[in-house]
């Protein structure tokens, strides 16, 4: 019996052994230095190297991050692609990517599972709330962080709304009598101010107005709706709206720029676009010959009147699965310290995109960000519709093809239900073969 007692103990004082020795694993035990991949460009360098050096200088560890830009998300997209999916490939430690790259890098295993580091450091994932922790989530497992975090909007300009007495569409159906008395003509007929501009080199920003009205590119069960009768109608209106001059879809080289040079000059009353952009929106039209009030408000919903979702847009950061253990270790601790309340408040205020902690919304730091930035506070209390992005892994593929065959239709005068038929069937054979 003293035999069993004495044995039972034994195994009893092991068991916080263990607890330690597990949470040890995902410890920084020596100095070291790692490599984090972004795609934030020049402007954003100051601040950047800000929260880098903050890091490196504060941390207990001896952990020295070195950012190196690859350049866009598509970039980064190939270069992690390729690296991680070679033996001889070199994976940094981070990689910051699209919110729609993380549904395809879990299904092909490239990234590190966060849940039992997030377990070990007792990290508050909760406070993202359930859309972001989704959007960054495969298969119930936490793959990557909400990073900085965007969603779709229409900037506008304000002031002409007020004194031209133009109110922005609630849904779909207001559109038409929104762009009739936003747009702005010569005697001889020709456009001199679109009433819209949709933003046709990234199918992410105007596809709300398609699901929020019952057409999806990719549905649950793996097929596609791009082609009901929802989607012929909503086709068939934008491509009236471009016909008569009052929108026009931005598609192909300098499409961007393009489209946001015309709304700063005054070519535009309105654009469709994201919200990370509200800071760049300000700052040039307030820079421009002719500087009027930014507005930005949620895009038109559904046609009830009751439908207004939107979905997450803007970066993930992630560690990849192939780096080594004490690099995956280091980087954990990088990504606890990006995306903290302070760390998180400030990135989001020097960039322009949404902070991600609901921690932050109560604090005098948050009310001092909304009163710099006034239209934020209307895209904020709709907060609630943003949504996850379709995780299907094809889903980026087939709305690549999508925009493509609205170009066609919106540019390029090709028939809106036989292209719509034709990319139906495309979509169905990319999803097949998955």
């Amino acid at each position: 019996m003293k035999k069993f007692v004495a044995l039972l103990l034994a195994v009893l004082m092991m068991v916080p052994m263990v607890s330690a020795l597990a949470a040890s694993e995902y410890d920084v035990t020596e100095p070291i230095t790692i490599t984090w991949w972004h795609a934030h460009e020049d402007q954003l360098t100051e601040y950047l190297n800000y929260m880098v050096d903050k890091f490196n200088t504060e941390n207990e560890f001896g952990i020295t991050v070195n950012p190196v830009y690859i350049g866009s998300y598509a970039e980064i997209n190939t270069q992690f692609i390729a690296a991680a999916s070679t033996d001889t490939g070199v994976v940094p430690a981070l990689v910051t990517c699209n919110t729609s790259y993380p549904a395809s890098y879990g299904a092909d295993g490239l990234c590190e599972v966060l849940d039992p580091y997030i377990d070990a450091y007792d990290y508050d994932i909760e406070d993202f709330g359930e859309g972001l922790i989704a959007s960054t989530s495969f298969d119930d497992e936490q793959i990557a962080l909400p990073y900085l975090i965007s969603t779709q909007v229409m900037y506008y300009n304000k002031t002409a709304a007020e004194t031209e007495d133009i109110t922005m569409p609630k849904t779909f159906d207001e559109i038409e009598a929104f762009l009739e008395k936003a747009t702005i003509k010569d005697e001889k007929g020709n456009t001199i101010r679109y009433g819209t501009v949709f933003g046709g080199w990234d199918y992410w920003y105007h596809e709300m107005l398609y699901k929020n009205n019952g057409c999806q590119i990719v549905l649950e069960d793996g097929t596609t709706d791009v082609n009901n009768e929802a989607a012929i109608y909503i086709t068939t209106k934008v491509k009236e709206w471009i016909d008569k001059g009052y929108a026009y879809y931005a598609y192909g080289t300098g499409a961007s720029s393009n489209m946001r040079q015309l709304f700063w000059d005054g070519g535009a009353f309105s654009v469709f676009h994201t919200s990370s952009l509200y800071d760049t929106y300000v700052t040039n039209v307030a820079a421009s010959a002719n500087p009027f009030e930014v507005g930005m408000c949620w895009l038109p919903g559904g046609n009830d009147g009751e439908t207004f979702k939107s979905e997450v847009g803007g970066s993930a950061i992630l560690i990849p699965a192939k780096a080594s253990q004490a690099e995956k270790n280091a980087a954990w601790q990088f990504l606890m310290f990006m995306t903290s309340p302070e760390i998180n408040l400030y990135w989001a205020d020097k960039t322009g995109y949404f902070p991600t902690r609901a921690s932050v919304q109560d604090t005098p730091e948050y009310a001092d960000y909304l009163s710099r930035k006034p239209a934020m506070a209307d895209i904020v209390a709709m907060a609630k519709w943003i949504n996850p992005r379709n995780q299907n892994p094809a889903y980026d593929a087939c709305g690549t093809l999508w925009r493509h065959a609205l170009a066609e239709i919106f540019n390029e005068g090709a028939p809106v239900e036989e292209t719509l038929n034709d990319l139906a069937v495309e979509i169905q054979e990319t999803l097949d073969d998955q």
